[in-house]
C-alpha cells in the first residue's frame, strides 16, 4: 500500500489559476465528535483543507499520517475539516488509537455540489477567496514540499490581501 501512496504523490495536481473552480461563499454546518455544532466559513477569508474520509477506508488510513503532520505545522494558519459520516465514537477511537490530533467532524448538511464526490478520500485545499486550488481523489502524501509550498503561497497571498 505504501508504494501506491508514493506513486500517487507525483500525480497530486495543483489546479491552474485560470481553471480553478470558484465556490460561492458558504458556511459548512458541522458537528464535533462531542455533538457540538460547528460552522466553518468557506470563501470568506479562511484557507481550508477539507477531507472526506472514513475509518474503514484503506487509502484514507494510508494518507492520514501525512495530513496529521501537515496539521501540526499549519493548524494555526488554515482550517482543517476532516469530514466523516460514521458514528462519532468510532471516529474518536480511530483517532485516539493512532494519536491523531487533527479535528474530525460530522457533516450536518449535504455538501455543495462542487464539493460532492462519491470517492473517498477526496481532499480539497480552498483559498481564502473560495477557489479550489487542489482537488485530489485517492490517497496522497499531503506532507510533501509541493503541498507546503502551495499552502505557504496561499498564506502569503492572504496576508498580502489584508494590507
Amino acid at each position: 500500500m505504501a508504494n501506491k501512496v508514493r506513486a500517487k504523490l507525483s500525480s497530486l495536481t495543483v489546479v491552474a489559476k485560470g481553471e480553478q473552480e470558484q465556490l460561492e461563499p458558504f458556511t459548512y454546518a458541522l458537528e464535533s465528535l462531542d455533538g457540538e455544532a460547528l460552522n466553518v466559513d468557506i470563501g470568506r477569508g479562511n484557507i481550508v483543507f477539507i477531507s472526506y474520509w472514513a475509518t474503514w477506508c484503506p487509502p484514507c488510513i494510508a494518507e492520514f499520517p501525512s495530513i496529521e503532520e501537515l496539521y501540526q505545522d499549519y493548524k494555526d494558519k488554515i482550517n482543517f475539516v476532516m469530514i466523516s459520516n460514521e458514528d462519532p465514537e468510532k471516529v474518536r477511537q480511530f483517532l485516539k488509537k493512532r494519536n491523531f490530533m487533527v479535528p474530525a467532524v460530522i457533516s450536518r448538511m449535504k455538501p455543495p455540489k462542487d464539493l460532492y464526490e462519491k470517492t473517498i478520500p477526496t481532499n480539497y485545499i480552498i483559498d481564502h477567496s473560495g477557489n479550489i486550488v487542489i482537488k485530489e481523489k485517492g490517497a496522497s502524501d499531503w506532507n510533501s514540499q509541493k503541498v507546503r509550498k502551495v499552502l505557504d503561497d496561499l498564506i502569503a497571498k492572504k496576508e498580502g490581501d489584508k494590507k
